[in-house]
């Protein structure tokens, strides 16, 4: 079996990757966070982890440039789809022959991106299905969920596949490794359209407040049903059943803002391309008519345009 990774980057280190990254730190990885905005704190403070009613902190090794990081085995990716364009400079000092590339973002076309200018044999993706927020520099509060669904880009699992899922598992948390990473991103697009589109269209609702208004909550289910026949005529079988799963998972979630949302509310780039653009266009591609995704991408595109 292959060594887990025995040096890791995490790039991007928002809510999302904090998060994994803190829980791989606890259990004694050498994890390097690159940092802007909560570097001093992180520096200072370390970093803070809220869950479970509890609260628990590992002290982080946070540097302010991949220069500073150096070449690692495995470089782990959360930042937003939005500043894509800066891999071409953050990606390149991390790297060593051997080095994998971990893609945690949302949406669709991520791998591809990676594949196309370090190579694929480089490329794995995950998928979190998470609650997570930033509430403060260095400080992540998980509200629930945390599963972490893990593939190769192109490729059935491999060895490093698995060690790198033990590694997350024996970190506390709860992977899986998938045979087709795709039909996970599509999976996952199920809940991440609706949800972060309408709680955005309607003025910033949060998850229960989406599924308290009626007119809200069909729309969030014809929503979902179009993901799910854009991916099956994708070649990804999705069960119809996937929506009313998918639904009733999210009212345990309570008053969850969905991050697009928060994204909106604060001001900062919405994912939108990644997350309703490219899943549009492949399905429309596909010959599947999407009446709702290109209403509420279209929706998406005024409402986070930037003056």
């Amino acid at each position: 079996m292959s060594a887990a990774p025995k040096t890791i980057a995490i790039v991007g280190s928002g809510a999302l990757g904090s998060y994994y990254g803190a829980k791989l730190a606890r259990q004694g990885a050498d994890v390097r966070f690159l940092m802007r905005a909560d570097l001093e704190a992180v520096r200072r403070d370390g970093l803070k982890v809220r869950e479970k009613g509890e609260e628990w902190h590992v002290q982080g090794q946070a540097f302010g440039s991949v220069a500073e990081i150096g070449p690692v085995d495995l470089v782990v990716i959360g930042l937003k789809t939005t500043a894509n364009a800066d891999l071409e400079r953050l990606i390149p000092p991390l790297l060593h022959e051997k080095t994998l590339l971990l893609t945690l973002q949302n949406g669709l076309g991520n791998e591809e991106i990676l594949a196309q200018r370090w190579g694929a044999e480089r490329v794995l993706g995950g998928l979190c299905f998470v609650c997570l927020n930033r509430v403060a520099p260095g400080v992540i509060e998980h509200y629930g969920h945390g599963t972490l669904s893990l593939g190769e880009f192109g490729r059935a699992p491999m060895e490093r596949t698995q060690a790198i899922g033990a590694m997350f598992s024996n970190a506390g948390v709860e992977t899986q490794v998938v045979e087709n990473l795709i039909t996970e991103r599509w999976r996952k697009l199920v809940w991440n359209i609706p949800f972060n589109g309408l709680s955005i269209a309607t003025g910033g609702r949060t998850c229960d407040q989406l599924l308290a208004d009626e007119g809200v909550n069909a729309q969030v289910r014809a929503l979902m049903l179009e993901t799910i026949a854009a991916a099956g005529a994708l070649g990804h079988a999705i069960p119809q059943n996937f929506a009313d799963y998918q639904i009733e998972r999210t009212y345990s979630m309570g008053a969850y803002k969905p991050s697009s949302m928060i994204d909106w509310q604060l001001g900062r780039a919405v994912e939108v391309e990644s997350i309703w653009g490219e899943p549009w266009r492949q399905g429309n591609a596909a010959g599947v008519a999407l009446p709702r995704l290109e209403l509420l991408y279209r929706l998406l595109q005024q409402l986070t345009q930037r003056s």
